[in-house]
Order: C-alpha cells, then structure tokens, then sequence
C-alpha cells in the first residue's frame, strides 16, 4: 500500500482543500508531506499543496475551449528566467506594461461560482503582467494555500495582505480568494515597479514592507526576510527549470523523429534503387 501511495497518479482530476479552494490538474504524486499537483500534461507547472490540507480528490469537469489551465512551457509567450529571475522578468514585465498604474478593475464573479486556483492566479497575473508560477510561488510561501490563514502580525489571506494593505488595493475581504489574489498581485506588480524589477528587493519589501528595505538598501538583516526571499525564488526556479527541462525534452524528441524520417526516406530510396539493378 505504500508503494502504491507513492506512484503518481494520472488523469483529470479535481483536488478540493479544506479550506475550499479547487486546484484542477493532470495528475498528482505525493513528495514527503506535500501532494505535487501538475496543472499541465507536460509536467512543467505545479503547485505543492500540504497532503494534509486536501479534502478529496474528484473527476474533472469537462473544460470549455478557452479552458483556465496554465500554458505549458511551449505554449506560454512567458521567456526563460535567469537565476534569480530579475533581468528577463523586468524586460517582460516592461514590454507589457499598462500605461501608469492604472489597473483595470476585479470583475466579480457570482457568489455561487466554484473558486478555481489556476483560473485566479492567470486572471491576475495576466492583469498585472506577472508569470503565475511567480504569484502561485509567493502564496505557496504566504499562506501555504490556507485561504483563511492569519498571522501573528494580522496579514489575512492566501497572499496574506495586512489590513492597511488590503484597504489600499481595494480588497474588503481579505479571506475572499479571489479578491485576495488580485490585490496581492497588483501590490506585487507595484512593488517591482518601484524597485526598478529588482526580484529580490520586491519580495523582500513584500515581506518586510518597503520602508524596510529602503531603510537598509536592500533585502533588511531579518532571518525572516531572507529566508522568505530564498524560499519565493528557490520555488519559482524549480518551476522554471521543470519547463526548460520539459521544453528540451519535446525539442529533442521532435528532432529524433525528424532525423528518423530523413533516415527512413533516405533508406527507402535505396532499397528501390536495388531492387531495380536486380
């Protein structure tokens, strides 16, 4: 039984948390205490989600065409990251930048809808223009996914916003997922924005506050603060080198085949020509 908890599991399925969240995706494997589910077929997204947080496991509904999965590292327009993610993600960020910090507004969705993760997570961060492994990244380290989660300092939520924070971007419910999600986005997007798409500068005022990190020019001397930031960019790396490793694999495979199809002609070509001297 154990060795069978431990093979991976395939096939559509719906995860649904404890605390009311529904993570769709294309198969799951248990790694430790965590349940690695991988929202796209190739592998290369996933979200770690605490085993113990799960609920169930259900079918997946049937997807309109449109869908609300992540791209796969082929499909998405998002370019590789470097170590830490700052150059190329500042590039990005820049060249689809909104005009001035006008954002445009949350739709709100009916009470009565089912609340998807993926489907929240892309919504915003492609508001924002922000790679989703890097936002599901800051709330895998924020709240664990834990929709009602609270500090000791009173930050609420999946993207765990303070009060005053909230209150800014326009979040009157810190526990609503959705609303949570898009203000924690946004005040991400703002943060890189002010720190000239400085990665590490931006979490780590994420975590501290930018007073903090203006303060002491830089990521503060807080064990709290950089452990934080190491854990966002350790995490959101390991989603980026799962793509590239994913992106690899397929372009290697395309080449084989290709190179097999030209052996293949090539051969039939002289098998012909034998059989005609015969």
């Amino acid at each position: 039984m154990l060795a069978l908890a431990a093979l991976p599991c395939f096939g559509g399925e719906v995860a649904v948390l404890k605390n009311g969240f529904s993570i769709r995706h294309e198969r799951r494997e248990e790694v430790g205490d965590v349940t690695r589910l991988y929202v796209t077929a190739d592998g290369a997204s996933f979200v770690d989600v605490p085993t113990a947080e799960i609920e169930h496991f259900e079918a997946a509904p049937e997807l309109p065409d449109s869908g609300s999965r992540l791209p796969s590292a082929a499909e998405s327009k998002t370019p590789p990251f470097d170590r830490l993610g700052t150059d190329l993600l500042a590039k990005y960020a820049r060249s689809g930048a909104p005009n001035g910090s006008v954002f445009p507004r949350r739709p709100v969705l009916p009470a009565s809808s089912p609340v998807d993760l993926n489907e929240v997570v892309n919504t915003a961060s492609g508001r924002y223009r922000l790679d989703p492994d890097l936002v599901n990244s800051v709330i895998k380290a924020e709240s664990g996914f834990n929709v009602r989660a609270v500090s000791r300092k009173g930050a609420q939520g999946l993207m765990q916003l303070m009060p005053g924070t909230a209150s800014k971007l326009g979040v009157p419910n810190a526990f609503d997922p959705q609303a949570n999600v898009e203000g924690g986005t946004k005040y991400l997007r703002e943060l890189l924005e002010r720190y000239d798409f400085d990665l590490v500068k931006a979490l780590a005022a994420y975590n501290a506050g930018p007073q903090r990190v203006e303060q002491f020019g830089g990521v503060p001397p807080y064990y709290e603060t950089r452990a934080y930031v190491a854990r966002v960019v350790r995490d959101f790396n390991k989603k980026k080198a799962a793509q590239g490793k994913a992106a690899t694999t397929q372009g290697s495979s395309k080449k084989s085949e290709k190179h097999s199809s030209a052996a293949s002609a090539r051969g039939g070509g002289s098998q012909g020509e034998s059989g005609g001297l015969k």
